[in-house]
């Protein structure tokens, strides 16, 4: 059974930092390239982060470049999101994505909820 479990998210003063889990398994972690999204009350899902399946390449959203990174762990199955400077803008549900390489097998976890306010 596939499952990817975000953990992490919280309240958290503008400024602050947080750092985002996902935990996968069920397929086998190390050939999907993993992402993060986001999706804010009234808004579309937003792109914020991705990594490559072995690590090598990270790319990020405009909005979050230079405040988050995104890290993973093959052998712990893990991928994470630090995020620094937080603003109230970043306030939404944060969503884990693993998407395989040369498939169309996309898995989505259930969310997390981030919150930036004083």
């Amino acid at each position: 059974q596939v499952q990817l479990v975000e953990s992490g998210g919280g309240l958290v003063q503008p400024g602050g930092s947080l750092r985002l889990s996902c935990a996968a398994s069920g397929f086998t972690f190390h050939y999907y390239v993993m992402k993060w999204y986001r999706q804010a009350p009234g808004k579309e899902r937003e792109y914020v982060a991705g990594v490559t399946s072995d690590g090598g390449r990270k790319s990020y959203g405009d909005s979050v470049k230079g405040r988050f990174t995104i890290s993973r762990d093959n052998r712990r199955r893990t991928v994470s999101l630090q995020m620094n400077r937080l603003t109230v803008e970043d306030t939404a549900i944060y969503y884990c994505k693993a998407e395989g390489l040369g498939s169309t097998n996309e898995y989505w976890g259930q969310g997390t909820q981030v919150t930036v306010s004083s």
